[in-house]
């Protein structure tokens, strides 16, 4: 059925905050736009509430006043949306859609394992050839940054040759720097070079997760000895390579439906057994992705949708180490008081990310708060399996029906608002080395430094006379830090 432009507007109000694409259609059904999105209700909305660039532009103003209906559909991330665009672009070739209509194709990693020392190669076009493909990758540069890191690591060759030998040698610069095993010189037998392979492929194919998850540990002991610096560096490389190694769709035949909430809740309630569809929703996570920071979240879907307004996030303090069971309980504590002490609705569902360990954590806290008729359940990842409370046999939900997709974006939401939080706090973290090369800032006064005045920025902006009052900093090397941050601010 053709609508209207007030109807289109209506029918984007109930867009999901989530990444996927979306796609115009005129009155005859043809699809005439596709785009992607990271956020889907933000960025279709625009059309309908432009910026002043947008309402100017005479081929937008045109595709609206064509369209008759917008669809939608989600995926897990930002780069899936990418690579669903391409593929549906392709297949409809619409009118107002101008990228990929060159046929450009996402890049490709393969290797040729006949090949008695096997390269691995950068490519946009998978042939019928018998070489191994990986990806596609919707990320060049973090791709790129991946495959120099594996060669060096695996000690991979990058010659073309198809038998490199003693010339080639002599023009090769890896071997000098130690990024090769120089099969070119016989230092390495083509059986040890072909497992240096094996084992990079299934690196590629997210297989092996040891060497993402090493740097990862080699980013927080930079960080904890305060070089921060290099856990920058290591940051942005342990994030090239968790985006590259990420399992990623292929959208060879399907992709997800479009969103609906009413029918998702109904399904949920009478999967669990609830007395009704679930109003409120709310779900923890724990981010311990660094030793330096453990932290939490608690996000809130109201009707189905993301609340955000609602959202919440906590410093774990009372834990010491890794241990989520004893995190989640300290965030459902503190949450449920401040439900108890403020009057706050309470949820008709809580989530907690993990097995029945997190569970039983959640539980505890629920019940010695007086809350636990509140129904509660775990959802644990790798297999997505339902853990309720006195059932040892957790629940499995059909793949495809919509209560499992709901705990999906539900835990995906806490979990990305988690890793947001951490992020924020190491590079946070990461500002304050600004202080290493204050002249006179010793690591403990620095320390005391950000403890007085929790940041870079509020110590810049503060005055000598405040700066002077931490103990064991003095005036003189108060005025020297005010100048440093380019203060200046000495009063006379």
């Amino acid at each position: 059925m053709s609508v209207g432009r007030p109807e289109l507007e209506k029918a984007v109000r109930d867009f999901p905050q989530a990444p996927g694409v979306y796609l115009f259609r005129d009155r005859l059904d043809r699809v005439i736009y596709v785009g992607k999105a990271r956020n889907l209700h933000k960025r279709v909305a625009q059309y309908f509430h432009p910026s002043r660039g947008m309402a100017a532009n005479r081929k937008i103003r045109a595709m609206v006043d064509v369209a008759r209906r917008i669809e939608y559909h989600t995926v897990r991330s930002e780069a899936e949306a990418i690579l669903l665009e391409g593929k549906l672009i392709k297949e409809y070739r619409p009118r107002y859609n101008v990228s990929f209509r060159d046929d450009k194709r996402f890049l490709l990693v393969k290797t040729n394992l006949r090949e008695p020392f096997p390269r691995f190669q950068i490519t946009r076009l998978r042939k019928d050839d018998g070489c191994r493909y990986f990806g596609p990758f919707a990320s060049s540069g973090a791709l790129r940054t991946t495959i120099n890191w594996m060669k060096k690591v695996f000690g991979l060759r990058s010659c073309s040759p198809v038998v490199p030998g003693e010339r080639d040698y002599k023009h090769c610069l890896d071997r000098t720097i130690k990024n090769c095993s120089a099969p070119c010189l016989g230092t390495v037998s083509q059986e040890d070079y072909r497992r240096r392979v094996e084992a990079a492929c299934d690196f590629l194919e997210g297989k092996s997760r040891e060497m993402a998850e090493e740097i990862r540990k080699k980013m927080e002991e930079a960080a904890a000895r305060w070089d921060f610096e290099r856990a920058a560096e290591l940051r942005n490389l342990w994030e090239d390579l968790r985006q590259t190694t990420k399992p990623v769709k292929r959208f060879l035949r399907s992709y997800e439906p479009a969103i609906v909430p009413g029918e998702e809740l109904r399904e949920l309630a009478a999967a669990l057994g609830l007395p009704g569809p679930p109003r409120i929703l709310e779900c923890f996570d724990i981010s311990n992705i660094s030793t330096l920071h453990k932290v939490a979240s608690m996000v809130v879907f109201e009707q189905g949708k993301p609340a955000r307004a609602s959202y919440r996030r906590y410093r774990i303090r009372t834990v010491a180490g890794q241990d989520d069971f004893a995190s989640i309980a300290e965030a459902v504590r503190r949450r449920y008081r401040r439900v108890l002490d403020e009057g706050i609705r309470r949820p008709d569902l809580i989530v907690v990310d993990g097995g029945a360990g997190q569970l039983s954590a959640a539980r505890r806290e629920l019940f010695a708060l007086g809350l636990g008729a509140i129904p509660v359940i775990g959802l644990a990842k790798e297999n997505e399996e339902i853990y309720r409370p006195e059932d040892p046999i957790p629940l499995r939900l059909p793949k495809e029906s919509g209560s499992i997709r709901l705990l999906q974006r539900l835990r995906d939401e806490a979990h990305r608002f988690a890793n947001a939080y951490h992020q924020l706090l190491l590079r946070q973290r990461v500002r304050e080395s600004l202080l290493d090369d204050c002249p006179g800032v010793s690591r403990g006064r620095k320390r005391l430094l950000l403890q007085a005045f929790g940041s870079v920025d509020r110590l810049r902006k503060a005055s000598v006379e405040e700066i002077a009052e931490v103990k064991g900093i003095g005036r003189k090397l108060a005025e020297s830090v005010s100048r440093y941050l380019g203060g200046d601010r000495a009063a006379g």
